[in-house]
């Protein structure tokens, strides 16, 4: 076994363990460090595919940016992990045909005929003026051009969608107008009311004794 092999089986293993622990971990914070983990051992498993772009896209990106801001929100919501596992146990009759399903699929994609180091050889040496950015570039506005502009349209709905869900109005909820608070006067809120002056009833009595 020579060195390229050790450390793909190496980050491998480590990646399946990590993916394993995000849906096995009980407590939100440790998940998502363990999905941190996923993606950094993926980004290695990049690098010796010799996908620099990607590898450190997924660092960035994933990493830096979108973990980091689900590691903060997790952090600071107060999970109630006992009413979260309300009722788990009742998705078990659909997710199990599913899980079944995609395991299936899986073992017939990364089977022994079409995956494995004796089928898929490591990538030929490239070139000192060899640029990732540029050759992804290249295939994803030529060859899979429909495919990246269906992707992109499927995150605009998403997004659409996000914002309309965010903005609809609640029965419940009580919405202030700025253009009506900036031109309310002091008449709108406030009513002064005249009142003669009273004297308690004991202060009366003792005048008169």
């Amino acid at each position: 076994m020579n060195f390229q092999t050790f450390i793909f089986y190496f980050f491998s293993a480590i990646l399946l363990f990590a993916g394993l622990r995000v849906i096995t971990a009980k407590n939100p914070v440790h998940a998502a460090l363990y999905l941190v983990l996923a993606f950094f051992t993926a980004a290695g498993l990049w690098m010796t595919l010799e996908a620099e772009f990607l590898a450190i896209t997924l660092v960035l990106v994933y990493v830096g940016a979108v973990m980091v801001l689900f590691l903060f929100v997790v952090m600071m919501l107060d999970i109630n992990l006992d009413r979260l596992k309300e009722g788990f146990w009742d998705y078990l009759p659909l997710a199990l045909p599913v899980a079944i399903l995609l395991m299936l699929e899986m073992a017939v994609v990364l089977g022994g005929r079409f995956f494995g180091l004796d089928k898929v050889s490591a990538p030929a040496p490239k070139p000192a003026d060899y640029s990732n950015t540029k050759e992804l570039g290249r295939l994803l506005y030529t060859e899979y051009v429909y495919a990246f502009e269906l992707a992109a349209v499927i995150l605009l709905v998403a997004i659409v969608a996000a914002i309309a869900l965010t903005m609809r109005k609640r029965k419940d909820t009580k919405y202030i107008d700025p253009a009506k608070q900036v031109t309310v006067k002091r008449a709108d809120r406030v009513r002064l009311v005249k009142m003669p002056a009273e004297k308690p009833a004991g202060g009366a009595g003792e005048e008169q004794a």
